[in-house]
């Protein structure tokens, strides 16, 4: 199911403010990429323009291409909303939906795109979503609680399982520890490198190590100052740009000069 994602001079704007310019990169299928910076840098904002998300924002649009497998999902005719079924996203906060059961937060992106399931296919998909999220042991004897009865971690998880079950090609990362204690943290890292066997994995993080744990290349993108649109600076191996980085910006934000 993994593919690649390929960016070509992709700018983002807000209106007429230009927040991300002229950015083109490679990612690769089965693969974990990070994108790390410095708070305003314009990282996240360009996480959701791999899958549209940007456009719920009134104003914003984006010039350039995203090519999925060589498709580009600004082509014309394109629908957003099939686009978000192919690159899923887990969001910083675990935003299950608070009325409905553990069962019914994992199907909610199945009924959503009006797929029609039968009864048995439907606990099939649960169980292979909630195992690949690493949550069905935790999880399977109260299917029908509520998914907001769950910790944090649990609740991220099942978040993560929520977005599988939608069969995705991609799935995208905004900060998913951030509100996370360390033991929930090192459970989502531990997953992320398992599912990176079948899907393409980027994710948004503040964590230097945890870019450097998961991740087999690293994005460092900068702002040159208030007002001024984020750019990438470098894209490499993690290893390269934690170790012999090329330029001397990423350097100093790897090493701890700023941000």
């Amino acid at each position: 199911m993994s593919k690649r994602i390929d960016v070509e001079h992709l700018n983002v704007y807000y209106g007429d403010f230009l927040a991300v310019q002229d950015v083109s990169m490679n990612i690769e299928p089965r693969s974990v990429t990070a994108f790390i910076g410095p708070s305003g840098c314009g990282k996240s904002t360009f996480l959701r323009t791999l899958n549209r998300m940007h456009e719920v924002i009134p104003g914003a649009r984006a010039e350039g291409k995203v090519l999925l497998d060589g498709d580009d999902l600004y082509g014309k005719g394109v629908d957003p909303v099939t686009v978000r079924s192919m690159v899923g996203m887990v969001f910083q906060r675990p935003n299950p939906f608070p009325t409905m059961s553990i069962r019914d937060n994992v199907l909610a992106g199945v009924k959503l795109n009006n797929k029609r399931i039968s009864s048995s296919d439907a606990d099939d998909l649960v169980e292979s979503s909630l195992r690949g999220a690493n949550l069905w042991n935790e999880v399977k004897d109260r299917l029908g609680k509520p998914g907001s009865g769950l910790s944090g971690g649990q609740q991220q998880r099942l978040c993560i399982a929520r977005a599988i079950a939608v069969k995705p090609e991609v799935i995208l990362m905004d900060e998913p520890c951030s509100a996370l204690d360390p033991i929930s943290t090192l459970a989502i890292e531990d997953l992320i490198n398992d599912i990176k066997s079948d899907y393409t994995v980027v994710i948004v993080t503040h964590n230097m190590q945890q870019a450097s744990r998961v991740s087999d290349k690293t994005a460092f993108f900068n702002i040159e100052g208030t007002g001024k649109p984020g750019r990438l600076i470098e894209y490499a191996p993690t290893s390269e740009i934690f170790n012999t980085p090329q330029k001397q910006e990423t350097e100093d934000y790897v090493s701890g000069r700023f941000g």
